[in-house]
């Protein structure tokens, strides 16, 4: 008995001793808890609070304006203008194949823009919209607008797109913008470039200088619930408008030198002399980048594409031509540098003998000195001298006036060219230098190869007698220019010579300025494109030779350089120094220059947006008619 008492008494102090365990940790526990809760709900509360937000709020990316681009005295080049759009938005679409087959019919959309925007609504979250159509015209937005009860989920919007006034005249100083494409987007992870309606710089100075155009993106918040539909707009953070540059261009003779090259190929650069300032940018035949910036056409692009004026190619930076006679002036001050009496006479029986080979020069000059040289282009002249002087310190002198040297411009993908010497010629063909090769140089041809650009730089840098960079960005302070490295005294031998060119019996003297007290100043190149001694007298356009020009004015006190270049023009002094002239008489005088600008367009058939449009309509019909056959 005694023993079962004791059992009975060990097994109830044990079971006791049990619960008070069991019972002391499920307090610890319960306690732990409960601390724990009270640090999440006090001590976490902010952070689980912005978690809880980004579950039930979402964010729609309001794209930035892009800024403006103007030109020296503030005209537009460059702006936005309203626009209107479609889009959707997927969770509110309630029967996809009847509201497409309606946007189908007001909106005349494509089977592709039908089976894109399916793509991307399959692909899309929630309440972010998918683009059904941009540049939608004002009538088929208002009868999207009306419709709009029985058309839940779409989403008209009014926006802004880009616009270039001056259309083709401008296509290759400022590009285009578009649509982000896959590889932007991999560059640069930014959910910005996927938002329907935004765009990016693609080619030109919209491209080089994105990061200040674009601005900084807008949000609207909306609250949505779990399954992704509208409760209720939050408040807006509105956008920052990209910034407005300005450029140190003039745009009305831009404008007016595009329209004066009629439908030649070639590009014309103009550039004040007191300062590098560039006033004209222009590369002929071009594109209307409003087109390309509201989504080309498939019959407008394969029209650019196939014409052999390569229309896309922008031929101020990536065009390379040799320079011709243009090269002359600086020759001439290579030689005075390195001793040469510009009174030395050379004779011109018609050209000169060097090794086995005979150069012919264009005529019989007769006995010429160097200002007479350079007024007449005579080309045995400096052939003769050059074979006297060295070909190291000559190139220098040419590369020093501008010929071969790189700018550094906003401008993508340029292309600078080559000016010879023996000491290059070494390291790139592994051979030594030759009288042939001196002859070649000399008048600008053999491996000699400039841009449009240095064209303007060379007479620009003469004209001045300072190291003038080209600049196309307005600078906030303007810096001294340094001097030129060259005797004034030479400097002046070379421009009495250049304003012979134009206004005494020069090559140029057709092109003298119809203007009371200014003369201008120039030197004429032909570039050789298919054989020598055929001076351009071919009948088909893409053998004859390019057509140079460098000029300024006025020749007693320089203001204005004009380089241009006439892709198989036959000569300068017809093709090129006619289209300076009256760019150059623009500069000074605006109507006269207009007056003689309007008689010319109507020969040609019409301003050049009239013959744009004229030849886009015909190159359809022709598409439609092969269509057909």
């Amino acid at each position: 008995m005694k023993a079962s008492r004791f059992t009975a008494a060990h097994q109830s102090m044990t079971f006791s001793r049990r619960m008070m365990l069991v019972g002391g940790a499920q307090a610890a526990f319960g306690g732990l808890l409960v601390a724990r809760l009270g640090y999440l709900s006090v001590a976490q509360n902010k952070h689980y609070r912005l978690l809880s937000e980004s579950n039930r709020v979402q964010l729609i990316i309001v794209p930035p304006r892009r800024g403006w681009i103007v030109d020296r005295r503030g005209k537009p080049i460059a702006i936005n203008r309203s626009d209107f759009r479609v889009d959707l938005i997927p969770e509110q679409v309630e029967h996809p194949t009847e509201t497409l087959r309606t946007l189908t019919d007001i909106l005349q959309l494509t089977p592709d823009d039908v089976d894109r925007i399916i793509k991307e609504m399959k692909a899309s979250r929630g309440y972010q919209p998918v683009q059904v159509a941009e540049n939608v015209p004002y009538d088929q937005y208002a009868a999207i607008t009306v419709r709009l009860p029985e058309l839940p989920g779409v989403s008209p919007q009014r926006g802004f797109s880009r616009f270039y006034p001056a259309g083709p005249a401008v296509a290759h100083l400022v590009g285009f913008v578009g649509a982000a494409s896959a590889k932007d987007y991999e560059k640069e992870k930014n959910p910005l470039l996927v938002t329907p309606g935004f765009k990016i710089g693609k080619e030109g100075l919209e491209k080089v200088l994105e990061p200040k155009l674009r601005g900084i993106p807008g949000g609207q918040r909306v609250e949505l619930t779990a399954r992704g539909k509208l409760v209720r707009e939050l408040e807006p953070k509105p956008d920052r408008s990209g910034q407005t540059v300005q450029l140190t261009i003039d745009a009305d003779l831009q404008e007016y030198a595009a329209r004066r090259m009629g439908d030649q190929s070639g590009a014309l650069v103009a550039m004040d002399v007191t300062g590098g300032d560039l006033l004209a940018y222009v590369s002929m035949p071009a594109f209307d980048p409003n087109s390309f910036s509201d989504g080309i056409g498939r019959t407008e692009w394969r029209m650019l594409s196939e014409d052999d004026h390569i229309p896309l190619l922008n031929k101020v930076a990536q065009g390379l031509y040799p320079s011709g006679s243009t090269i002359k002036p600086a020759m001439a001050l290579a030689f005075l540098k390195q001793g040469i009496d510009p009174a030395r006479r050379v004779n011109c029986p018609g050209g000169i003998r060097i090794g086995n080979r005979y150069f012919r020069c264009d005529a019989v000059h007769g006995s010429m000195d160097m200002h007479s040289a350079i007024e007449r282009s005579c080309n045995t002249y400096f052939w003769a001298t050059g074979l006297i002087t060295d070909p190291e310190k000559t190139t220098e002198m040419v590369q020093y006036l501008g010929y071969g040297e790189k700018f550094d411009l906003p401008i993508p993908s340029q292309r600078f060219g080559t000016m010879p010497s023996p000491k290059w010629l070494k390291e790139k063909y592994h051979r030594e230098w030759q009288g042939y090769d001196t002859a070649n140089t000399s008048i600008g041809q053999g491996y000699v190869l400039i841009n449009p650009m240095q064209l303007a730089v060379m007479p620009a840098r003469l004209a001045s007698g300072k190291l003038l960079l080209p600049r196309l960005l307005m600078p906030d302070r303007r810096l001294p220019t340094p001097n030129l490295d060259v005797d004034p005294a030479h400097l002046e031998i070379v421009r009495k010579a250049m304003s012979a060119v134009v206004n005494e019996r020069g090559t140029a003297v057709g092109s003298k300025l119809p203007l009371e007290g200014i003369l201008m100043a120039g030197k004429t190149g032909t570039a050789q494109v298919f054989k020598l001694g055929q001076r351009g007298h071919q009948s088909n356009w893409a053998l004859r030779d390019h057509a140079l020009f460098i000029s300024f004015a006025p020749a007693d006190a320089p203001r204005f350089a004009i380089g241009c270049i006439i892709e198989h023009g036959g000569f300068g002094a017809s093709a090129a120094a006619p289209i300076v002239r009256d760019c150059m008489t623009y500069l000074f005088d605006r109507q006269k220059a207009m007056d003689a600008l309007a008689p010319l367009e109507k020969q040609w058939g019409g301003t050049l947006a009239e013959r744009t449009a004229r030849r886009q309509a015909q190159f359809e019909a022709a598409s439609k008619a092969n269509l057909q056959a």
